[in-house]
């Protein structure tokens, strides 16, 4: 419980951890921040760690000088694309046995039938738009890996992808973060920037799901 209590807090206020974590520990931030950002792309059982605020957290301590705006882009457009990869190939290797698998505390069998849905809808364009979606930017490099999309197709809308959410983000985090009326607010944003993108996820699910049923 107490873990989760943090996750929350962390996420909610990730502008006043990041800011601390700069000031004690100065360039091991970059560190930490592709770790983060490559465990929530690349390992299938980290949905919930906060890629969105956090690219934009960073791109508003870039504004201000606590942060070097170039490296952070290249290192976090690096961690992105390596963690997509990672999580591709992990898919390729378990396949569509995948789809017998049970719900458990390391596998969550709704948001993989969501960004599955979302794939056989939208197909190899799902890896692009899954970037700013919550979850499904999880589960969508490990659902397309399980369908055998070619590496080279993948890779392609990886790179696509990785570079329009983290270059995007937190180019809108340097011109718009420290603006005081989004600091001020900035907990309400995060939030938004988390229910927004899993409401149109799940909307996308339930029609993919409802289309499924009546074709059956």
């Amino acid at each position: 419980m107490e873990i989760l209590t943090f996750l929350l807090d962390f996420i909610l206020h990730v502008d006043k951890h990041l800011e601390a974590f700069v000031q004690a520990y100065g360039v091991w931030v970059y560190a930490l921040l592709f770790v983060i950002i490559f465990v929530e792309t690349g390992v299938v059982v980290m949905p919930f760690l906060p890629g969105d605020s956090l690219l934009f957290v960073v791109g508003a301590m870039c504004g201000v000088g606590l942060m070097s705006y170039p490296l952070s882009v290249g290192l976090l457009f690096a961690a992105a694309v390596l963690g997509n990869q990672s999580n591709y190939t992990i898919g390729r290797y378990f396949g569509p046995k995948v789809f017998q698998w049970e719900d458990s505390r390391f596998f969550n069998k709704r948001a993989f039938n969501q960004a599955h849905a979302f794939y056989e809808k939208y197909g190899g364009i799902t890896i692009v738009a899954a970037r700013f979606m919550p979850f499904l930017r999880t589960f969508a490099p490990f659902v397309a890996g399980v369908a055998e999309m070619t590496r080279a197709k993948f890779m392609l809308y990886d790179v696509l992808g990785g570079a329009l959410w983290v270059g995007g983000i937190i180019t809108v985090g340097y011109f718009f973060g420290n603006i005081p009326f989004v600091k001020m607010h900035l907990d309400k944003i995060i939030w938004a920037m988390i229910l927004i993108p899993g409401l149109f996820v799940l909307y996308g699910a339930w029609k993919a799901h409802r289309k499924a049923a009546q074709n059956g």
